[in-house]
């Protein structure tokens, strides 16, 4: 089974009357190097993005419209058999037909690469981190205009993600059983155990006595090996750069930067400023000396700056950076957020890959990463969601431009000259173009005040290109729902104690005084 067939299933146990259509883009591996920076050596890592659409159709004659999309990624460290699994942004329209599928196709997503039966990645590990930050939309361009949709307050949003965790791993042990070992751990900075779990619990109470979350770190535990190996080959000497992995876009990657970037008091220090050359002229073997003596000192100088980096970061421990990383103004802005890490651990590997399988190689319906970022591109700059009619041109645009890119764009005719009346020539007017820009590669981004470290060895696979086949058999895929509607709440159950029963109101009446005639 491939992620597109489990998610259709998952979405045809929703109740309701309506026809969902789902488009599952996967990129093949390709060779990261920067999810542990601060590591010597840095582990090979491969990376995926996975970007999952989803849209709804209330009946046959009605339009698509786009309600649900994911955006997560896939890390693959062999050395250490882990794999990572980074859910970076969950959003929906509000224009879906009750009950919602965004839950049933986020805990789809991760019970596919938590199960060892379908995992498609050759990993004894999973390892799940999300970052939960209460926004008005995500992927979605001006969706919170529209008037059904009601994002999540802060605590709300980390309530619901432990839930959905809490469900997938309930149905992971039905499914398993002892086979796998999982441990969950949740932190919300700024706030206590007591504080946490009362404040979630008030939205969401636990209803599965045997599923134990830690509030903490999982950085201190040794049961479930960590994604980064070890250079001395075991687990107490790790410091904050092996253990905290560095993601785009996240609160940890950017507090562990200026960690290791901050030699003083003062803060970061400015480079020294260099004198110009000489400019008279010297003999070529002085010349000569003087380029490789500057070479060396360049060279000298930057082993000095990684060695300071590394020093800054061993001098943290990963106690002392969530303490600190409370009083963050990601974590301190009024709102509160949530850091989510669950691990699974198999007793043994998945059956569906062997070990002689390179990491690299593309697999039967992966796309090629340019792909999935014009559409993701399009979705977050060319897009608008504010109401039905935007949203529905959208969806047919995007639609059109994912089936159009597996059968190869091609470029627009010339247009045709037609005579008039005096014999001229004159162009017919173009038709108005309905795919996306061409890609444009942007320069390359500085991390830390330099040029990221990339792996310059050739990829022995080549891109893969998406074709109509790989389009129906992978990428695309509807499923129609025919079942009855859920009862509707009485609106009395609202202010329930959270069990699903209606509370018991007992109305007090005053006792009039009694006057004197």
């Amino acid at each position: 089974m491939n992620l597109r067939d489990a998610l259709l299933a998952s979405l045809s146990s929703l109740p309701g009357i309506r026809e969902f259509h789902l488009h599952v883009l996967v990129s093949s591996p390709r060779k990261h190097g920067n999810l542990f920076p601060f590591a010597t050596p840095r582990p090979r890592t491969y990376l995926q993005d996975i970007l999952i659409l989803l849209s709804e159709q209330s009946t046959p004659d009605s339009p698509r419209v786009l309600v649900s999309a994911i955006e997560a990624c896939v890390y693959n460290i062999p050395s250490t058999s882990c794999a990572i699994l980074y859910i970076s942004k969950v959003d929906s329209t509000g224009q879906a037909i009750a009950p919602s599928p965004t839950p049933a196709l986020v805990r789809a997503l991760i019970l596919f690469y938590a199960d060892p039966a379908t995992r498609p990645v050759s990993a004894d590990h999973l390892w799940i981190h999300l970052f939960a930050r209460a926004q008005n939309q995500y992927l979605f361009p001006n969706s919170s205009e529209y008037p059904k949709k009601h994002p999540l307050s802060d605590i709300k949003l980390c309530a619901w993600w432990k839930r959905q965790f809490s469900t997938v791993t309930g149905e992971l042990a039905s499914r398993v059983g002892d086979t796998c070992r999982t441990k969950l751990y949740y932190l919300l900075p700024g706030l206590s155990e007591f504080e946490a779990s009362h404040s979630l619990e008030r939205i969401y109470p636990s209803t599965d006595l045997a599923i134990t979350w830690t509030y903490g770190h999982p950085y201190s535990q040794t049961e479930i090996p960590l994604p980064c190996p070890c250079p001395s080959g075991g687990d107490s000497h790790r410091h904050l750069g092996q253990c905290i992995p560095s993601f785009d876009d996240d609160p940890k990657s950017r507090f562990i930067d200026e960690i290791a970037y901050t030699t003083d008091a003062d803060g970061v220090r400015s480079p020294e400023r260099k004198k110009r050359p000489r400019t008279d002229t010297l003999k070529s073997h002085h010349e000569e000396d003087a380029a490789s003596g500057e070479a060396s000192e360049k060279k000298e100088g930057r082993s000095k700056k990684e060695d300071q980096t590394h020093k800054e970061v061993k001098k943290v421990s990963a106690e002392e950076f969530w303490e600190r990383m409370s009083f963050r103004q990601e974590c301190i802005a009024g709102a509160v957020t949530g850091f989510f890490v669950v691990a699974v651990s198999a007793t043994k590997s998945s059956p569906l890959l062997t070990s002689d399988v390179s990491p690299l190689a593309p697999q039967p319906g992966q796309v090629s990463a340019q792909m999935n970022k014009r559409v993701l591109t399009s979705i977050l700059t060319g897009h608008e969601f504010p109401s039905t009619e935007k949203a529905v041109w959208s969806t047919k645009v995007l639609e059109d431009t994912i089936r159009g890119l597996c059968d190869g764009l091609k470029s627009n005719p010339r247009p045709t000259l037609a005579l008039d009346r005096s014999g001229r020539r004159t162009p017919e007017p173009e038709p108005a173009r309905t795919t996306l820009a061409p890609p444009q590669t942007p320069p390359p981004r500085l991390v830390n005040g330099k040029r990221p470290i990339v792996d310059v060895s050739p990829n022995p696979f080549p891109e893969p290109v998406a074709s109509l086949e790989t389009y129906n058999s992978y990428i695309f895929g509807s499923v129609a729902v025919n079942k009855p509607p859920p009862p509707k709440k009485d609106s009395s159950d609202a202010s329930g104690a959270g069990n699903g029963t209606t509370p018991t109101i007992t109305v007090l009446t005053a006792r009039k005084k009694r006057t004197k005639s």
